[in-house]
């Protein structure tokens, strides 16, 4: 099965797009679906979960047939800043808002990148905490601080 394989790094994504649509597929089993008009606790993860699936399968069906490259190597410099941005993010932006989650946000994982540069990690958090500000919390209405209590707010 090994030889089969022409494309390693399709064929890992590929697996891994299985597993991870299946166990959103699978977790959602337990909520209510709904409908399209009336969508319940399940409708979105399961619909996001069977696209990816299909995304998977088609990946891995890549793998047999389009010749790549091996894989060389892990960006563990990457996993582990971009991971750690995420949870940072989640463990700040209640208590400092979000002004200052999502540029911690945006830093700390744009630092994963060979090509880091502040000045565009600058514009880039500038933008997204504004785009962000103006669309969930004043458009949607997601209930998160701007600016959180740790500043007396």
């Amino acid at each position: 099965m090994i030889l089969l394989i022409k494309n390693a790094k399709d064929f890992w994504a590929g697996c891994f797009y299985i597993a991870i649509g299946f166990s959103a597929v699978m977790i959602s089993r337990g909520y209510d679906m709904g409908s399209a008009l009336r969508m319940g606790s399940a409708y979105f993860p399961t619909v996001l979960g069977g696209l990816l699936i299909a995304i998977g399968v088609v990946s891995l069906g890549r793998s047999f047939i389009r010749p790549g490259t091996p894989i060389s190597g892990y960006a563990f410099k990457g996993l582990l800043l971009v991971t750690a941005s995420t949870l940072l993010f989640g463990f700040v932006v209640r208590g400092a808002g979000l002004v200052i989650a999502l540029p911690l946000l945006v830093f700390v994982s744009s630092y994963a990148s060979s090509r880091f540069r502040w000045k565009y990690s600058l514009i880039m958090a500038a933008g997204l905490t504004l785009f962000c500000i103006l669309i969930f919390l004043k458009g949607l209405g997601v209930p998160l601080p701007v600016l959180g209590s740790w500043f007396g707010r």
